[in-house]
């Protein structure tokens, strides 16, 4: 068997040539593996059964490294993906969270018109990065190699993969909003724009330095090009790039009212990405939980933090999205889930800081492959569906158990409808600390659409 060999700069001119439809289909191949992870048992013989998957290694040194081990079983064989990243570190005097202030008052010695969240939480050194480096290596089942991949990209690509599952369901994506402007925000926002691009109004990017926002912008519509000194501008028309173009803004600290924008921007958005290696949330509980916060549905993805002292979401507004629901409210607010969604609740009970800080146990966590459809089982279903009001797309993935559910009436069962229903309008946040399942699904298609289109060094014999 040949081994595939892939670069930092082939997987990026692969990841850059991707259509839409080539996402959608990838994106069903890591539904389905998802979907065995958390439903499967050893007795079913299937390798991506959370079984075969081994909870990844962390190896801290004295330098601040942390490398990272995560093995993986698939269908297809098995595979290990090494990588490296620097810990975040405090780099400014931000006092901790508790001794904030969430409100709007001010004391009578205070003189500024800021508030506590003027300044973003610490994450990075500015000089730091948290771009894991490495690699990807994969095997056949029978453990010949099949190939080697830099794993900078893949990683973030991977992750925006799984993200942009329940992104691309959801009713309302008019308004977006990205905090970080690194891989993870660069790949959450080009795979947004090319699911729902048209639908998308604006865009918002929150972050600490301006230029790598204005590089990230750049990025998306010159993938290629070197980018430019600010306050150069030269992002492409419509008409050059293919990627649509909402309005953008770029929201830094360093703006006057950042309180207030920060404040509005978070209540405005249908959709939020998470992407940071925060070790503070980002913005208030009170912009989300008050009666003014719950009125809108909205869809939160958080990426970004991966060990138990880091958090990109106040634990008050995990607690409060997993509050079953009762008929005495007396405003409207829009549906909860009474559950957390995650990629593996294993892995996030012992490493996600905020599922473990806002004190959540396994029954208010909900695994996302639970809510997938196999790729067959949604076919049938739009099969069935040709005559009917399901709310299916013509492809990709799609919500539910698959299982046509019938009551008395001939009805979709409640359950279900409840369900699809929150998970299209509710409030949903999504919670993932990476899995090598993933990584391994991932590669081996991307190593399957290589050889196909030529791209990457092929050894014979290997």
């Amino acid at each position: 068997m040949p081994l595939t060999i892939l670069t930092d700069r082939d997987v990026g001119a692969l990841l850059h040539s991707l259509t839409k439809e080539d996402i959608l289909d990838l994106q069903q191949s890591l539904a389905d593996a998802l979907h065995y992870y958390s439903t499967s048992t050893e007795d079913d013989g299937n390798g991506c059964c959370s079984s075969y998957q081994p909870i990844r290694t962390a190896l801290k040194r004295n330098d601040g490294q942390t490398t990272l081990f995560m093995p993986a079983s698939s269908n297809n064989g098995i595979g290990v993906k090494i990588v490296t990243l620097s810990e975040p570190v405090n780099t400014s005097p931000v006092a901790s969270f508790d001794a904030l202030s969430l409100s709007s008052k001010r004391t009578a010695s205070t003189s500024s018109s800021t508030t506590a969240f003027d300044v973003p939480p610490d994450s990075v050194a500015s000089g730091q990065s948290t771009t894991p480096r490495g690699s990807l290596t994969l095997m056949d089942k029978e453990g010949s190699p099949r190939a080697l991949i830099n794993a900078e990209e893949i990683t973030a690509f991977r992750t925006a993969l799984a993200s942009t599952m329940l992104f691309k369901k959801r009713t309302n994506v008019h308004d977006l909003t990205v905090f970080g402007a690194g891989k993870q925000a660069y790949w959450h926002i080009r795979l947004a724009l090319l699911l729902r691009g048209p639908e998308i109004h604006h865009l918002n990017i929150i972050n600490r330095s301006f230029d790598s926002a204005h590089r990230l912008i750049e990025k998306l519509y010159k993938p290629f090009d070197e980018p430019v000194t600010f306050p150069t501008l030269t992002i492409p028309s419509a008409e050059i790039s293919d990627l649509a173009r909402p309005k953008i803004a770029i929201i830094t600290p360093s703006h006057t009212e950042y309180g207030r924008l920060l404040k509005s921007t978070i209540r405005g958005s249908s959709a939020i990405f998470c992407t940071t290696p925060s070790l503070e949330p980002l913005f208030p509980a009170s912009y989300l939980t008050s009666t003014e916060g719950r009125k809108k549905g909205r869809y939160i993805a958080a990426i970004g933090s991966y060990k138990p002292h880091m958090v990109e979401l106040h634990p008050d507004i995990l607690r409060q999205a997993v509050e079953p629901e009762h008929g005495n409210h007396h405003h409207k607010h829009a549906k909860q889930g009474g559950a957390i969604v995650v990629d593996s609740v294993e892995a996030c009970l012992k490493e996600a800081g905020e599922i473990i800080q806002a004190g959540l146990g396994g029954r208010e966590v909900v695994e996302i492959g639970e809510l997938l459809m196999l790729k067959r089982d949604a076919e049938r279903r739009r099969q069935e569906a040709q005559q009917s009001t399901d709310e299916l797309d013509k492809t990709g993935v799609e919500l539910g158990s698959g299982k046509k559910r019938k009551g008395a009436a001939g009805k979709e069962h409640a359950a279900e409808k409840g369900l699809t229903e929150w998970l299209q309008r509710g409030n949903v946040i999504y919670k993932s600390v990476g899995l090598g399942l993933m990584d391994v699904v991932v590669g081996e298609d991307l190593v399957r659409l290589a050889d196909e289109r030529g791209l990457g060094t092929r050894i014979e014999n290997f």
